[in-house]
C-alpha cells in the first residue's frame, strides 16, 4: 500500500477548505454525530491536566514536583539512575493507567460494516475492500489525530471544569483512499480529512458530508512514495460538479458518511489503546521493570 498518506498527515494540520464547503456544509463532529450513544470508544478528555493547562509540549512552563538540586539517587542493582522524582513519576503513571483502563469499555476494536478487512501495524491501519474486481484501500494513522481543544483551554483558564463537563477525546485522522482497477497501471488516490474548522460553525444540512477530499492524484500502483511529478488536483478551487462526482465515486465504493463515522469510532479506540500502551511502556521505563 502506498505510504505517501503520511505526506497528507504532515501537511493537513491547520489547512482549511472553506471555499469548498459553502455548498456542502459539514455537520459538527460531535459525540452524537460521530458515535452512537452506546459506543465505548469515546472517553472524557482526561489528558487535560497537561494538554489543556500547559498547552502540551509547546509550553514554556514545566511544573516541577521536585527540585533538581539535592535529589537522592537510589540503586536497584540495574545500573540505572533512580530518584525520588522517578518514584513520584512512576506512582503518577500507575494511577493514570488505572484511570484510563476504567474508561476503556472494551479491549477489542469496533468492527467496520461493509466487509472492510482491518490490517493494523502499530498506530497505522489499513482498511481493505474488494468490489467487482476493484480494490479499495483506506490508510490512516492515529498519531496526531486528536484535534486540540482551544475553546476548552480558554474555559479552563477561567476556572477548573468539573469532570462531568470535560470534553470527549475523539480521534479524527486524515486518511488516504486508493482505488485500484485490475487493468489499470495507476491507482486513483484521494487525500481526505475531517475539516473541524468548518464543522464547528453554524447549522448544517442533514445530508451534508462530514469528511472532505483535499487532493486527488494518479499514482503508480504499489509505489511506496508519492510521486511529486504526477499532477495533483487540489479541490480548493475545483468546479462544484466535478467535486460532487468525486464524492459520489467514493460513496459508490463504500467511503461515505457511514464509513467516516465508523472510521472515527475505530480510530478513537485505536488511539486510546495506543495511549494506554505508551503509558505502560513509559511506566516500565521509569520504574526500570
Amino acid at each position: 500500500m502506498l505510504k505517501y498518506f503520511s505526506r497528507a498527515v504532515s501537511t493537513a494540520v491547520g489547512i482549511s477548505t472553506t471555499t469548498m464547503f459553502s455548498a456542502r456544509a459539514l455537520q459538527p463532529l460531535t459525540r452524537s454525530t460521530l458515535c452512537s450513544p452506546n459506543s465505548g470508544t469515546i472517553r472524557p478528555f482526561s489528558r487535560s491536566l497537561w494538554m489543556l493547562s500547559h498547552n502540551g509540549a509547546a509550553s514554556v512552563y514545566r511544573p516541577k514536583l521536585f527540585s533538581s538540586k539535592g535529589f537522592t539517587p537510589v540503586s536497584c542493582g540495574c545500573g540505572s539512575l533512580h530518584t525520588d522524582g522517578d518514584k513520584a513519576f512512576g506512582d503518577f503513571l500507575s494511577d493514570e493507567i488505572k484511570e484510563e483502563k476504567k474508561i476503556q469499555k472494551s479491549n477489542t476494536l469496533p468492527k467496520m460494516s461493509g466487509g472492510w478487512e482491518l490490517q493494523q501495524n502499530g498506530t497505522e491501519a489499513k482498511l481493505i475492500r474488494t468490489i467487482s474486481g476493484e480494490k479499495v484501500t483506506v490508510t490512516f494513522n492515529v498519531n496526531n489525530s486528536v484535534p486540540p481543544k482551544f475553546e476548552e483551554e480558554a474555559e479552563q483558564a477561567q476556572g477548573q471544569k468539573s469532570a462531568e463537563n470535560e470534553p470527549d477525546i475523539v480521534s479524527s485522522p486524515n486518511f488516504v483512499v486508493e482505488v485500484t482497477k485490475q487493468a489499470a497501471k495507476h491507482s486513483l488516490v484521494f487525500d481526505c480529512h475531517y475539516p473541524e474548522d468548518e464543522a464547528s460553525h453554524g447549522e448544517v444540512e442533514e445530508e451534508s458530508d462530514i469528511f472532505a477530499i483535499r487532493e486527488v492524484s494518479f499514482q503508480p500502483e504499489g509505489d511506496v512514495e508519492w510521486k511529486e511529478t504526477a499532477y495533483t488536483l487540489n479541490t480548493d478551487s475545483l468546479d462544484w460538479a466535478l467535486y460532487d462526482h468525486l464524492m459520489d465515486f467514493l460513496a459508490d465504493r463504500g467511503v461515505d458518511n457511514t464509513f467516516a463515522d465508523e472510521l472515527i469510532e475505530l480510530s478513537t479506540a485505536m488511539e486510546h489503546h495506543e495511549y494506554i500502551k505508551f503509558l505502560e511502556d513509559l511506566s516500565g521505563f521509569v520504574k526500570c521493570n
